[in-house]
């Protein structure tokens, strides 16, 4: 299994980024995905979920400014960041977690079993 994310890059503050990560996973739409990012000198944090049957979850820090959304069609998972901030700057993580239908997204790192390997956001000010 692997997931490839990408799309990462410097932008200014107030501009936008959109991730994406592909799924080499057999059966796509029997995973939840989720992003994480990890600042330097900080622990992975929870960024923004999308369960299986599409339902949706946000940290407080970004609700409002990014959209997760998934294409199973492509095996594809996308963050769409809007209105980046500084401290939005991190390395950010795609992870998949096998699911049914009814679980909730997650907002755990543990309970994904898949991660790939990291895109880099620079946010300037």
């Amino acid at each position: 299994v692997q997931l490839q994310a990408s799309g990462g890059g410097l932008v200014q503050a107030g501009g936008s980024l959109r991730l994406s990560c592909a799924a080499s996973l057999g059966t796509f739409n029997r995973y939840g995905l989720g992003w994480f990012r990890q600042a330097p000198g900080q622990e992975r944090e929870f960024v923004a979920a999308i369960s299986r049957s599409a339902n949706t979850f946000y940290a407080d820090s970004v609700k409002g400014r990014f959209t997760i959304s998934r294409d199973n069609t492509k095996k594809t998972v996308y963050l769409q960041m809007n209105s980046l901030k500084p401290e939005d700057t991190a390395v950010y993580y795609c992870a998949a977690d096998h699911q049914i239908l009814t679980t909730p997204p997650q907002t755990q790192a543990d309970a994904y079993e898949h991660w790939g390997q990291g895109t880099l956001v620079t946010v300037s000010s």
